[in-house]
């Protein structure tokens, strides 16, 4: 048992621990004026967002070793007046300075925007916290070397993201739209802007273009509530179908105005239809009936609660551990070895253990911890496991405490043969099953956070990332130590903090689950305040979107 600390003990200071995300913002970009690059039409807009890290710019949402990963707005084509429809969301650190840089392209779309194939319109650069104060940011675009690019500008908008936030998906169709076109029908979209306060209005989605068809059925798409009416079910929003130009001079069609509480009507079995109106022909015409009809298909809700919402609403912590036992470690036996059994002191893996460990068991209600092995020949037949039971009993692989891992973590390791590779996809996998049938229940009765202790760099990385893209929709959080010296920099592409983690295939994670440390940065620490200065505060678990037991959901009357 830890001795109580004296009257005059003076704690120890923490290591400088990453910042805590205060909020995140979104941020809405729109240009005037640009520059027209191309002979024949308008040039073809798109905007990239870098941010600056560590001296070096790079495009926000990119992490780290993965160059490809971009965050970028749509292309516009033949304008110089785009309203991207593109919201970028940033990180937003008040005590820490954050350069942004964005740059304006005419894109030829033969390559990645950014190339040396796409003429360069101008940039800006700012900081976040100048656009966050000022809430909107219009600046000149420059060219290279400080040259002005024309009467070019650029305008940033910058909305905070509420703490209860959720989303919506939304599902519209049209019939008997108007036709526009003298040799074909209309080539129709539909854009939902969200009137504000002061009247003016915000872009909130563009849907894609629908050729050549006058009852389109416009893609589902998902947009955040506070993005769509600021949380405020009342909010007047105005949606506006259009022709599309390939020059950019669309047609205006018609336009209708609705709330978010009238939305909400075509939930379940039931459809809500606008008749989408042209004020002009309706003063004209004597018998203008419509230009069209627009009908709601179907409306979802996501609500997304806070950590603290589960835990008061009876939700319990199921927390499971996972050792690695690969060969990298070295043999048990040495004293060199990160899996050395020290009578006298605890080792890494332990003291991470504990740390860790006591924080998350106030959490859990029975104080059973499941506890995993991975990368290590296991008994009787000693073949590579990458998902074991430290207990060795396949069928209840809990352990009584963190005193129980630890027991079953001194028995396992003479037993045991340390091995290669380091594999944590199946870990990931085996967790997420046990919390996608907790999920299908409906009743967010369970949250799994996984604890992944190891000593280096994931070799199954596509693998991984995978998983970790397919547990983002389920209750669950992973935790990752590294323990000992490696060099941990490309395991900070499975943290969310430098950017969105994609699969292989690109496919964005739904949330961030993954916290990432290394322990060397806290091991001098003693136990208790080891486990307060790890950055547990910033665990992504507070964004899973199922009800809770017990705690009616947010009224969206009212501003959350």
């Amino acid at each position: 048992p830890r001795a109580p600390a004296g009257m005059g003990d003076v704690p120890e200071p923490c290591p400088q621990a990453p910042l805590a995300v205060l909020s995140k913002v979104e941020l809405r970009v729109s240009c005037k004026h640009l520059l027209d690059r191309d002979t024949l039409n308008k040039s073809d807009p798109c905007v990239l967002l870098l941010m600056q890290s560590q001296g070096q710019w790079m495009e926000a949402g990119e992490p780290r070793a993965a160059p490809t990963q971009v965050d970028r707005s749509e292309v516009i084509k033949s304008n110089l007046n785009p309203v991207f429809a593109k919201i970028f969301t940033v990180d937003y650190y008040f005590e820490e300075v954050q350069k942004l840089r964005f740059e304006v392209y005419d894109s030829h779309g033969q390559a990645g925007v950014g190339t040396h194939d796409d003429d360069f319109l101008g940039g800006m650069e700012c900081t976040v916290g100048q656009i966050v104060a000022q809430k909107r940011v219009t600046k000149p675009l420059f060219l290279k070397y400080g040259k002005f690019a024309g009467k070019s500008t650029i305008t940033i908008i910058s909305e905070e993201i509420s703490g209860n936030n959720g989303y919506v998906e939304l599902a519209f169709r049209a019939k008997k739209l108007d036709d526009k076109d003298l040799f074909s029908k209309s080539d129709p979209f539909l854009e939902i802007y969200r009137i504000d306060d002061d009247r003016s209005e915000q872009l909130v989605y563009r849907t894609e273009v629908v050729k050549n068809n006058l009852s389109p059925i416009w893609e589902p798409f998902k947009v955040s509530l506070n993005s769509l009416c600021s949380c405020e079910e009342k909010r007047k929003l105005r949606c506006v179908v259009w022709d599309y130009d390939s020059r950019g001079k669309h047609d205006f069609i018609g336009e209708f105005f609705t709330t978010f509480e009238e939305m909400q009507k075509a939930m379940g079995e039931n459809k809500v239809q606008w008749d989408c109106m042209n004020p002009k022909y309706k003063i004209k015409k004597r018998n203008y009936k419509n230009s069209g009809v627009v009908v709601l298909l179907d409306l979802k809700i996501h609500r997304v609660y806070s950590f603290l919402d589960y835990i008061m609403g009876g939700c319990q912590i199921h927390f499971t551990v996972a050792i690695d036992f690969t060969a990298s470690n070295g043999d048990p036996r040495n004293s060199c070895s990160l899996h050395y059994i020290n009578p006298y002191q605890p080792n890494e893996y332990l003291k991470a253990l504990v740390a860790v460990g006591e924080i998350c068991q106030d959490y859990d209600s029975d104080k059973k911890f499941s506890a995993l092995g991975f990368g290590a020949r296991i008994p009787p037949k000693y073949e590579v496991s990458h998902d074991f039971a430290i207990n060795f009993n396949p069928d209840n692989d809990e352990c009584e405490g963190i005193q129980g891992v630890v027991e079953s973590y001194q028995s396992c390791l003479p037993k045991i043969q340390l091995y290669g590779p380091t594999n944590v996809a199946p870990i990931i996998s085996k967790v997420a099953r046990v919390a996608a049938d907790e999920e299908r229940t409906k009743e967010a009765s369970q949250y799994f956070i996984l604890l992944i202790l190891t000593d280096g760099v994931v070799t199954d990385m596509a693998d991984t990332r995978e998983a970790i893209v397919r547990a983002s929709y389920l209750p669950m959080s992973i935790i990752i130590v590294g323990v000992g010296n490696a060099d941990f920099t490309d395991m900070q592409i499975l943290d969310g903090d430098d950017g969105v983690l994609r699969s292989p295939k690109g496919e964005p994670v739904l949330r961030d689950i993954v916290q990432f440390v290394p322990f060397r940065e806290f091991k001098n620490v003693s136990g208790a305040a080891a486990g307060s200065c790890l950055p547990l505060p910033a665990l992504p678990v507070p964004f899973h979107p199922f009800p809770i037991p017990s705690r009616p959901a947010p009224d969206l009357s009212r501003p959350l």
